[in-house]
């Protein structure tokens, strides 16, 4: 047989053969049969000595790579069973939150959350975040919070839809405060009462972002209704940066009478309207409230015969009228100003 025949007689007789393992263990057919090996794996000993790679002279070392062992180590602290799967569904919801408790997400508002009264339960980390979360997991600590490193996709699942640059917590609910803690605030600051009233605001976005800039003009409290109105979700707390950690907000039943009873205590209320007087002619000094009206439709009526004055903001260009938050920032830093 010639050197040419024998390969393709050797040829012929491996491609007619079963194969094993891989895609082509179907070739089996019913004959195929697979048992899974039992029990953990071993290191086996070798030249280098029991437990040492052939050759290397090191310790040989699990291949699960940084982001497994901080995930194992957080669900450790959950206090779940190691051998769980990963899908395990009362690790996800514990980690997502079917407790009562709070999410609230971003670097910032997790800072504040930590810093401030409301109760943290627990701050989850993306792995491999790196920055401002050292400082964070520093104060947790040191307040004896757990802090759990978590995949991204975990921090993904309990905020959906947030920028949360790879930080979350569980926090207790957030409680609204009440109009002595506005003026004991003022109080200890020396200060007259400088509150804003937000009429109907329906955007979290917008809410969130007025309790920022009030708490950045040195307002002592905010004030929304309990009815028609944006609440302090977590897309409010998100706008506002961590400012409700610090700033009080008074959610009252009926605006109205709540504008009469701050005007009993000596409260000048104005109203922020298109056909006021220019805010920065106005006397703005004193103890006074602001009220900044709904996206759409303004203060309402009501609400407006019960001030005692109307401010507006000059436009000059082709556009009558600012996002509510933006006139909210005018005023208030209109207000700032006049007081010195």
């Amino acid at each position: 047989m010639s050197k040419k025949e024998n390969k393709r007689f050797r040829d012929s007789e491996r491609s007619t053969a079963p194969k094993r393992g891989g895609k082509n263990r179907r070739d089996y057919g019913d004959s195929y049969s697979y048992e899974p090996r039992r029990g953990p794996a071993v290191n086996r000993k070798n030249a280098a000595g029991e437990g040492r790679r052939k050759g290397s002279g090191k310790p040989s070392v699990s291949n699960t790579g940084r982001s497994g062992d901080r995930y194992r180590s957080g669900r450790r602290l959950l206090g779940f069973d190691m051998n769980e799967p990963y899908e395990n569904e009362a690790v996800n919801e514990a980690l997502i939150g079917n407790d009562g408790l709070e999410i609230i997400a971003g670097r910032n508002p997790v800072t504040e959350a930590l810093n401030g009264d409301r109760e943290v339960e627990r701050v989850f980390i993306a792995d491999g975040s790196e920055g401002s979360v050292s400082k964070i997991v520093a104060i947790a600590r040191e307040q004896g919070v757990i802090v759990d490193f978590v995949p991204k996709e975990r921090i993904d699942a309990m905020a959906p839809g947030a920028k949360h640059p790879g930080v979350v917590a569980k926090v207790s609910e957030y409680k609204y405060a009440e109009m002595e803690d506005v003026f004991a605030k003022a109080e200890e600051a020396g200060e007259d009462p400088f509150i804003v009233i937000l009429d109907e605001i329906s955007d979290p976005h917008n809410l969130g972002a007025i309790i920022r800039t009030a708490e950045c003009a040195g307002a002592h409290g905010v004030v929304i209704p309990k009815r028609r109105s944006a609440s302090l979700t977590q897309t409010a707390a998100l706008s506002a940066a961590g400012a409700i950690e610090s700033m009080p907000v008074v959610q009252v039943t009926n605006l109205a009478r709540t504008i009469e009873e701050l005007k009993e205590k000596g409260i000048w209320v104005g109203a922020a309207d298109m056909d006021g007087e220019t805010y920065y002619k106005a006397n703005l000094t004193g103890p006074i409230a602001i009220v900044i009206g709904n996206e759409g439709k303004g203060v309402g009526r009501l609400v407006k015969e019960k001030c005692d004055f109307v401010l507006s903001i000059p436009m000059y260009g082709k556009i009558n009228s600012l996002n509510a938050s933006n006139a909210a920032a005018v005023l208030l830093y209109g207000i700032r100003r006049a007081r010195g």
